[in-house]
């Protein structure tokens, strides 16, 4: 080798040194634990925590953390330092004794580079308070929670029905006809109207959603939010994460673009209509929200978040129904005896069917839906038992640990419907029953999906027997992206 071209492999061999030094030192200072942080493993340089956790099985082992670290613990995940609380005391006490310091929501790269600040879900402060009350108060106009919303419900229950009853008991996977037909109840809300099970495009939409949901949980959407200025640059799910988004977005963007041609403030159809009147009374505060734009991730969180927990419910509900036939026997009995079969189960029948009630319950507790909950940020520097959590922090109340916390529940690891009933066999509300969450960002559409789960599980227990295809033993195996749900699975319908 010449002395000019050692002198450049030295100079090549400098600056990759330097470089490495820099970065090291830069991730070192960013993200240097604050003085009296809660414990947690021992982070790599660049990558946190990544080497220690499996994406596909994090909410498991975050338990595993907890038992070392306690109730109050940090990781490194996206990139930045994340405080996880555990059990049902600890997030119960936060969520809701400092629920006001907990109010707000981080913006990771990868939520802000698709949806920005807005929407129902990812805004916070002034805007998310004035859009929160704003859907709250609209959609109970428009029936949510009431029995005035219990018709439209009876009318898609009878739709999957009949849906059902013409796959003549053949196998075939029900994900995508469950999705369809919860999400046509808020569809009906937002945007006025369901849509057809026959319609490919709307079905093709919900794959879609479906699919983004899972990929929000890859590595390479957490190596997005550790590196997005490196990530935008190459390909990968994360880019696809982003089309897939785009493509609901645009859905939205052509519903509310048709309702501005004919609206009529005066006579609203849907929450569409009702936000758009709103523009034109709260033009002048801007910093509300009320502006297109916004509109239009505000309808699709309404949208998602009315479609993919409650159907995923119902998707795991079926799954346990075919996996313990006997359960199912004795939900039927119950539905036999206290409806019948001429007329399909109502809201006020709930009170008298304490058993399927209880196996609703289990299986929103066991099926646990948002295993890690949507993380939270503090609005300001706020103690949490011993620890000092700066203002900004990341902190999430981990469900899976409320849901299966040893203290709290007789035989958390079993599918157990008695976790909901008394010794007379009468329901019974257990306190860490949290699948919604609680405190101030509690999920809005709880009553809804209350409502929802017991009509269409009850309604579809009464037609059909459900049982996994001959020869095939029904599998509790499940994925995990941004839900916690079940792999793919067939099963066979047989009218009753």
């Amino acid at each position: 080798m010449d002395l000019l071209h050692l002198y450049e492999w030295i100079d090549i061999k400098t600056t990759l040194l330097f470089w490495c030094v820099f970065l090291f030192l830069s991730d070192y200072i960013r993200n240097k634990a604050p003085k009296n942080f809660p414990p947690g493993p021992w982070s790599l340089p660049i990558i946190g925590d990544l080497h220690h956790i499996d994406h596909k099985k994090v909410h498991l082992q975050l338990a595993k953390f907890a038992e070392k670290y306690g109730d109050v613990l940090s990781i490194r995940f996206f990139g930045l330092r994340i405080v996880v609380l555990s059990g049902y005391k600890r997030v119960k006490e936060v969520y809701v004794q400092q629920g006001e310091n907990l109010v707000d929501r981080p913006m990771l790269p990868m939520i802000y580079d698709i949806f920005g600040d807005k929407g129902l879900g990812s805004s916070s402060g002034y805007k998310w308070k004035h859009q929160r009350r704003f859907a709250l108060s609209t959609l109970r106009n428009f029936g949510l929670g009431k029995k005035s919303l219990e018709p439209s419900i009876h009318l898609e229950c009878r739709f999957l029905k009949e849906t059902i009853s013409n796959k003549n008991g053949r196998p075939f996977n029900p994900q995508i006809l469950l999705n369809n037909a919860v999400s046509n109840v808020i569809c009906v809300l937002v945007f006025g109207n369901r849509f057809e099970y026959s319609d490919n495009d709307f079905q093709d939409l919900l794959k879609s959603i479906n699919e983004a949901v899972y990929l929000e949980g890859s590595v390479s959407v957490q190596l997005y939010n550790m590196f997005p200025w490196l990530l935008r640059l190459v390909p990968g799910p994360h880019k696809k994460v982003i089309i897939l988004w785009q493509k609901v977005i645009d859905f939205v963007r052509e519903k509310v673009n048709a309702h501005r041609v004919d609206y009529d403030p005066s006579n609203p159809r849907d929450y569409i209509d009702c936000f758009l009147a709103e523009m034109e009374k709260l033009e002048d505060d801007t910093a509300s929200g009320f502006d297109v734009e916004n509109l239009c991730i505000c309808t699709l969180d309404l949208f998602v978040a009315g479609t993919e927990t409650t159907s995923t419910t119902l998707y795991w509900g079926l799954l346990y129904m075919i996996k313990y036939p006997e359960i199912q026997a004795k939900v039927q009995e119950e539905i036999d005896r206290v409806v019948g079969g001429s007329q399909q189960p109502s809201l006020s029948d709930r009170d008298n069917m304490p058993y399927t009630n209880a196996v609703i319950h289990e299986i929103q507790r066991i099926g646990n839906i948002v295993p890690l909950n949507l993380a939270r940020a503090t609005v300001e520097d706020t103690q949490i038992g011993k620890y000092s959590i700066p203002k900004g922090t990341i902190v999430t109340g981990y469900l899976t640990s409320v849901l299966f916390d040893e203290s709290e529940w007789e035989t958390p690891y079993s599918f157990n419907p008695g976790h909901f009933l008394d010794v007379e066999g009468k329901f019974r509300r257990r306190d860490a029953f949290l699948p919604f969450s609680l405190g101030k960002r509690v999920c809005p559409g709880e009553q809804l999906a209350r409502m929802e789960l017991f009509l269409f599980f009850s309604s579809l227990l009464q037609r059909f027997t459900f049982s996994s295809p001959a020869g095939v033993e029904p599998s509790l195996n499940f994925k995990l992206g941004a839900t916690h749900c079940p792999q793919p699975y067939a099963l066979c319908a047989v009218p009753r």
